[in-house]
């Protein structure tokens, strides 16, 4: 049952996001691109790169509360090693945020320098915030302002105008909303999105998303998540990830008439779990092209 399953999401206003993100992409200085700190490669709408062409860019990991620490300094550096500024943050709490600001402005000396050698003492830069549905976007934004002023909610596809807001004096930002790709070339791509509920579970086989989830948490054996199931870590390597889904329902009682297990009700614990950083903190992708 561990087969990879077509999963595609496109809502119609994708499209039009596309065109408003380049027709505001002259409005801008830069552009900060949010991913999610434990899919940096899924969570990355490729199509992104072709829009924001030759503008400065930083990348903010978001959500690295919930990501493998040295996973997430992997990734900075892979980064680095591209001339690409990325910083670790979490949104909802506000970790990390405070080293945007300096992010900015080291990425955009050059044009700061520029203007104030013409005379502009205190140059705003406006910076556009891009990203796929439910990355962090407006919960950024919101605690960079510190006022809620954009609208937040757990779910993809919310913010569907862009919207300025004046974060300083030296900084503007423009939200934009949430852009997915039309089509996932890659379905390991759209299976690690689901993982984390960037693409709305209605659209996915429940079970078989849960399977091929602890398919990739038999591999990396995390502490959290044996010791959460009091899983016997020797019979991981031998048990049919399914299998294991209805140990894990019998754990959990999970159990409907006649004694048989209900293992949609244990798919959907398993992977709000996952999503929650209860079976530890998990990056599924790793830098240099290597996916655990």
């Amino acid at each position: 049952m561990s087969e990879t399953q077509n999963i595609q999401w496109f809502p119609g206003h994708m499209t039009k996001t596309k065109r408003q993100i380049q027709a505001s992409l002259k409005l801008v200085d830069a552009v900060a691109e949010i991913l999610d700190a434990r899919i940096p490669v899924s969570s990355r709408n490729p199509d992104l790169r072709n829009l924001i062409q030759n503008k400065p860019k930083i990348v903010l990991l978001n959500k690295c509360d919930m990501a493998n620490k040295t996973a997430t300094k992997m990734w900075i550096d892979y980064y680095f090693k591209q001339g690409i500024k990325a910083i670790a943050v979490d949104c909802k709490s506000g970790r990390g945020l405070n080293k945007f600001s300096s992010a900015v402005n080291e990425v955009m000396s050059e044009k700061i320098n520029r203007l104030r050698a013409k005379g502009m003492k205190n140059p705003t830069m406006r910076i556009m915030i891009v990203g796929i549905p439910n990355v962090g976007k407006s919960s950024f934004i919101n605690k960079i302002a510190k006022q809620n002023r954009a609208k937040v909610e757990d779910r993809p596809g919310v913010t569907r105008g862009n919207q300025w807001f004046t974060i300083s004096k030296s900084l503007e930002m423009l939200d934009t909303p949430g852009v997915l790709w039309p089509k996932f070339d890659d379905q390991t791509v759209g299976e690690h999105l689901a993982f984390t509920g960037a693409v709305k579970d209605q659209v996915v086989d429940i079970e078989l998303l849960a399977v091929r989830l602890l398919d990739f948490l038999k591999k990396i054996k995390p502490d959290d998540f044996i010791e959460r199931f009091k899983l016997d870590e020797t019979d991981l390597d031998e048990i049919d990830s399914y299998e294991l889904l209805k140990i894990i329902a019998k754990k959990r009682g999970m159990l409907i008439s006649g004694g048989e297990v209900n293992t949609e009700r244990a798919a959907v614990m398993l992977l709000d779990e996952f999503r929650a950083a209860k079976l530890g903190r998990i990056t599924v992708e790793m830098p240099y092209g290597e996916l655990k």
